[in-house]
């Protein structure tokens, strides 16, 4: 397990980050050029999906105009992948929102680390995880 996830750590880190908020800015979006997760462990993600007791809530994107498909949120724990991931990517990311945020002239920012900003959920009342795994069918989007 500690072997899977330091494989995480160094693919999160290896990623060109200055040419991801680059791509961001220009475009609206970016690609990570290499994939975060290999096909095993998209895998073992998606078998977990028909594990109800790995969820706290499923939602019908349809029913909310939100698209065709569903997602689910997952419950605590999460799954050793997505804790790890959120907490590699988190402190990029955040940086990214931060920047954004100055553009946009907002004064508020996000703090430089996960446990901080979980920290900031929790004095505000949300308490439950918000990782989700979505689940499209052919046509499906959002």
């Amino acid at each position: 397990m500690i072997a899977g996830r330091s494989r995480i750590a160094a693919r999160v880190e290896r990623l060109d980050w200055h040419a991801l908020v680059a791509a961001l800015r220009d475009f609206g979006w970016a690609r990570t050029g290499a994939p975060l997760l290999s096909p095993e462990e998209c895998a073992d993600l998606i078998a977990l999906y028909s594990d109800d007791s790995r969820f706290r809530s499923r939602v019908d994107m349809e029913r909310f105009r939100f698209g065709a498909g569903e997602y689910k949120y997952f419950a605590d724990p999460l799954p050793p992948l997505v804790k790890e991931l959120r907490a590699r990517a988190y402190p990029y990311l955040a940086g990214i929102a931060n920047e954004w945020m100055k553009v946009l002239g907002s004064r508020r920012c996000f703090p430089p680390t996960l446990g901080g900003l979980l920290a900031a959920c929790r004095r505000r009342g949300q308490t439950k995880p918000t990782p989700l795994l979505l689940r499209y069918a052919t046509g499906g989007y959002n």
